[in-house]
């Protein structure tokens, strides 16, 4: 799981193989490790108690709670995110979730095999 933060959104990537643990086990998680034992986690939950995407941060961890109906239904369609802008105190709190796509051109050291196939596969388009 990839995840980007770019002022107030974030946006996660996840392969095929964490989209199928997260409706499977209900939860996929990564933890990014620091010095003195400090770490950041990230993940995603499902939810069925709640209507829309929701992100917390609490202790270190950002949480992303997705309805399970949601979450059920991206992994079982062709549906390539989830989206949502959080209200948050002074503003919004922009969220995606996205399917990670195998490049169309091979990149040295990248292993793709879990990505999703690129839809422009056959295209011949060359970008990620």
């Amino acid at each position: 799981m990839k995840l980007r933060i770019k002022g107030s959104s974030l946006r996660l990537r996840l392969t095929q193989g964490e989209i199928r643990e997260l409706v499977e086990k209900g939860t996929v998680a990564e933890r990014v490790p620091f010095a003195s034992n400090a770490a950041l986690t990230y993940r995603l939950r499902l939810d069925h108690r709640i209507n829309e995407v929701t992100a917390t941060y609490h202790g270190n961890i950002i949480e992303i709670l997705v309805p399970d109906r949601m979450g059920r239904e991206w992994y079982g369609t062709d549906l390539v995110g989830l989206a949502r802008s959080q209200p948050v105190e002074g503003g919004e709190l922009r969220i995606a979730l996205e399917k990670d796509f195998a490049c169309l051109a091979p990149r040295e050291g990248e292993d793709e095999s879990d990505n999703f196939p690129h839809p422009n596969a056959a295209s011949g388009s060359r970008t990620c």
